[in-house]
């Protein structure tokens, strides 16, 4: 991981609060997180995102679609993992085997993306951010928690998912989710391209640890071939990536996929993350303050749809308070001068209301944990 790897915090076990350098204290930063935690799972009808079921199930819901999807499930995952909410995560995780997990045909193993919230499959294949996200939070509630009797046998669970990962298709139906030449995560199994907000090296660096032993030389390589993979898919003037990209980093603009956009949010917030937990590449630092200058002169209501060249086009953005919280995030990596207002300006938004509200406030959560230091990698005991 080079030499910078000696300063994050999978070395040090000190990680960043960074509202404490704005001024708040904190018994502020603890409150804000208790506070957020109960607006989107508790009762709260304008903010929630997420619904218990019965007395083992829960679903987090996509309030702009009123769908179920594993990037939201298995965010919530990891949000509960982070908060110590071991019965929020059993929920969770319980749903989703019950409801999103496929044992036919040629995604067996995988979990559909999208149900409907009372369990049926409104799609038959998977999304593998999910999938990427599940494993993490499993290996962490393991180590946090430890495993128990299926399907709550956490680090079981997230090894044969990722071995289904890397594995599908050996010997029989269905397609890995990585490609195994270049090693870059495809946007779903059957095609030729990628999602660069999908590329989480800090993720893969633990799955080399933690997965099956045989695989985990693959995922070393996996980190290093994301870390260099965002570097050509991310504009070197904006610092603007593309929601899809070609697996040569060029934008893949079908259907308008290849502009900066909602997925692209993400790109930020996953490289402020990475240089927080393994300071692995000072190109981080760059990309990180690109983003920000990009955006410092720009107000919440004259967020667009951009060419990653900058160009704004007519669409505004869906997602206001999603890309306030990335911005933000990325001052993990960033030491340009708008670092320190990114974080303000996180720190006075309150989490969205409404229909839209579920993916801006899943990345606004995301960015509390991390700003405040609260998003932790959680080792074996």
């Amino acid at each position: 991981m080079g030499k910078l790897a000696e300063n994050g915090a999978f070395s040090t076990n000190s990680y960043t609060n960074l509202f404490k350098e704005i001024g708040c204290t904190e018994e502020d930063v603890q409150q804000r997180l208790t506070e957020t935690w109960e607006a989107l799972f508790g009762e709260h009808d304008d903010t929630r995102i997420y619904y218990p079921v019965d007395d083992s199930l829960g679903y987090i819901l996509d309030t702009g679609n009123l769908d179920v999807r594993t990037e939201g499930m298995s965010y919530g995952m990891m949000m509960a993992v982070q908060m110590d909410k071991k019965d929020i995560f059993d929920r969770l995780w319980n749903w989703t085997r019950t409801y999103m997990y496929m044992t036919e045909g040629e995604n067996a193993g995988y979990y559909a993306w999208s149900c409907n919230p009372d369990g049926s499959k409104r799609a038959y294949g998977p999304a593998p951010d999910g999938e990427e996200y599940f494993a993490l939070a499993l290996f962490f509630a393991s180590h946090r928690w430890g495993d128990g009797a299926e399907p709550y046998n956490y680090g079981v669970q997230a090894r044969e998912l990722l071995r289904t990962c890397l594995h599908k298709g050996e010997s029989g139906d269905g397609q890995p989710m990585w490609n195994p030449e270049n090693k870059l995560i495809k946007f779903v199994p059957n095609c030729g391209f990628s999602d660069p907000s999908y590329h989480l090296p800090h993720f893969y660096e633990l799955f080399a640890l933690w997965a099956n032993e045989e695989d985990r030389s693959f995922w070393k390589e996996a980190a290093e071939a994301s870390r260099a993979y965002l570097k050509l898919a991310c504009h070197p003037v904006t610092g603007l990536a593309p929601e899809y990209a070609y697996y040569d980093g060029t934008p893949n603009n079908e259907r308008g996929y290849g502009h900066f956009y909602s997925d692209s949010y993400r790109v930020a917030a996953n490289i402020g993350l990475d240089y927080e937990w393994f300071r692995s590449d000072s190109w981080e630092v760059q990309e990180a303050n690109l983003i920000q200058a990009f955006f410092a002169d720009k107000a919440p209501e004259e967020f667009r749809r951009y060419t990653i060249d900058g160009l704004p086009l007519e669409e505004a953005t869906l997602h206001p308070v999603g890309l306030i919280a990335t911005n933000a995030m990325a001052s993990l990596a960033a030491d340009g001068p708008y670092k320190w207002s990114m974080v303000d300006k996180f720190w006075n938004t309150p989490v969205r209301t409404g229909v839209r509200r579920y993916y801006d406030n899943c990345l606004y959560f995301f960015s509390l944990l991390a700003l405040s230091g609260t998003y932790k990698i959680w080792f074996p005991n």
